[in-house]
């Protein structure tokens, strides 16, 4: 089954004509005739999204809206209120109890599918995210939000300036809110010029029939509006085009003549939705790279250069190329920390960082592996090349001296093993060739430190 879909109404007939319309589409209908059993079944069933008559229970269906969300088990689940021609108010009090939307029965099938396509779609991805923070969390590796938010920008993309001023005319005012207007041939080009508007709402017959959506594809091409809201201004209220809109992704398709207070709401609403979301992904997002990264020096870690190092072994083998790799220890840093503490320690630690990744190139990779022992990987380098970096990050090292906390300065040298998997040679395991560098470094520590030695055996 796709998803649990609960019906909430009171009417046996209605619960019926949904159960089997939900169950033809592979949905799992759970059927609930009164208040207190919608309640039960959403705590107990966890569905995917709750239909809820508005008039279950004698019109209690806000009633029933306002404890689904007051209940942290059931605060969540998405839900679409239906009453019989629903007025502006009872619209609006939907929304503000927490309702997607409130939907005019009867219901056409086509455009009430695509209505649960497009909200299970919203509410999976959301939950997606939500569960790789949490797991983030666990780790250690979530960053708390900003304090600040930024205000919320909506761009109105109209082809009658009299519609796009009176949209700007009714989101004027609105705490959070900034709202620009633009053509359809600004809005592309500001977006791929880096524009990245929270919210975008589209005439939906912008450049003839259907010009809306094909806007909102060509806007979800560029990057930066990928993750923008998009709501449909003026859709024909045709259930099949409504019912496409939405399979394409659009957020809100709307009449043209919503009042003001309603309009506000909704697309303050879709502010929310896009903030949380774009919270989540940037938590991902930092999770990600703080889990591939080093604390003290912002380099990678061992767990990011291992898989990078087999990438590049395997293509360096598919494409006859060479590539080295080196391990550089630091001499003798166990007694910068005895003698200097720790601060000093981590200082030098920092301050080696900056002069490997200052004398590479682009194209190479430095990696802190432990505690001052650093990984490098030359893509496309055979040992000439190499020994020539290996010789210039030692002397980067070398000179001049590093500056501690205190003010002293103190001359640190690393000792460096090198191993080259020469395009002429037979393929050498990325980790085998790890080891070799390895047993040169001990080899360049043994023969007096500071001085770079190559695996002879890879030579």
């Amino acid at each position: 089954m796709v998803g649990k879909i609960l019906i909430a109404d009171d009417v046996a007939t209605n619960r019926i004509v949904f159960k089997v319309k939900l169950a033809a589409a592979c949905y799992h209908p759970l059927l609930a005739g009164d208040a207190q059993t919608c309640l039960a079944m959403a705590r107990a069933e966890k569905p995917d999204a709750i239909l809820l008559d508005a008039d279950l229970g004698n019109r209690r269906g806000l009633a029933v809206l306002e404890q689904l969300r007051a209940d942290a088990a059931t605060a969540d689940i998405p839900v679409l209120m239906l009453a019989a021609s629903p007025d502006a108010g009872l619209r609006l009090a939907a929304l503000r109890a927490g309702a997607e939307d409130c939907l005019a029965k009867p219901l056409d099938d086509q455009l009430l599918m695509a209505r649960l396509r497009n909200l299970l779609r919203l509410h999976e991805t959301a939950d997606e995210l939500g569960h790789r923070e949490q797991a983030l969390q666990v780790l250690g590796l979530a960053e708390a939000p900003a304090g600040f938010e930024r205000q919320g920008l909506v761009v109105v993309v109209a082809e009658r300036p009299e519609q796009a001023l009176l949209l700007r005319r009714q989101l004027a005012g609105r705490a959070g809110i900034e709202v620009r207007t633009m053509g359809r041939d600004e809005a592309l080009n500001a977006t791929a010029a880096g524009l990245a508007p929270d919210i975008f709402v589209l005439d939906a017959e912008i450049s003839g029939p259907g010009g809306g959506l094909r806007l909102m594809s060509d806007l979800r091409a560029r990057r930066t509006a990928r993750h923008s809201a998009m709501v449909l201004i003026g859709q024909g209220q045709v259930p099949a085009d409504l019912a496409m809109a939405y399979d394409m992704g659009v957020s809100a398709a709307l009449p043209d003549d919503l009042p003001a207070e309603e309009m506000a709401f909704r697309l303050q609403a879709l502010l929310r939705r896009k903030r949380t979301g774009d919270r989540l992904r940037h938590s991902v997002q930092d999770g990600l790279r703080l889990a591939v990264t080093d604390p003290l020096t912002g380099l990678y870690n061992r767990r990011y250069a291992q898989p990078r190092l087999a990438a590049i072994a395997e293509r360096a083998h598919a494409c006859g190329s060479a590539f080295a790799v080196m391990v550089i220890d630091l001499d003798r840093f166990k007694q910068v920390n005895d003698r200097w503490g720790h601060a000093a320690g981590d200082a030098v630690l920092v301050e080696v960082a900056q002069r490997l990744s200052l004398n590479l190139r682009p194209a190479d990779l430095v990696a802190r592996i432990g505690g001052e022992e650093f990984l490098v990987i030359l893509p496309e380098s055979g040992a000439s090349e190499a020994r020539h970096i290996a010789e210039r990050l030692r002397h980067a090292i070398e000179k001049p001296p590093v500056a501690l906390p205190g003010g002293e300065t103190l001359q640190i040298t690393v000792s460096i093993g090198l191993a080259v998997q020469d395009s002429a040679q037979a393929a050498i395991p990325a980790a085998d060739l790890v080891d070799m560098a390895d047993q040169a470094l001990l080899c360049a520590k043994s023969r007096g430190r500071n001085q770079v030695i190559q695996s002879r055996s890879a030579a």
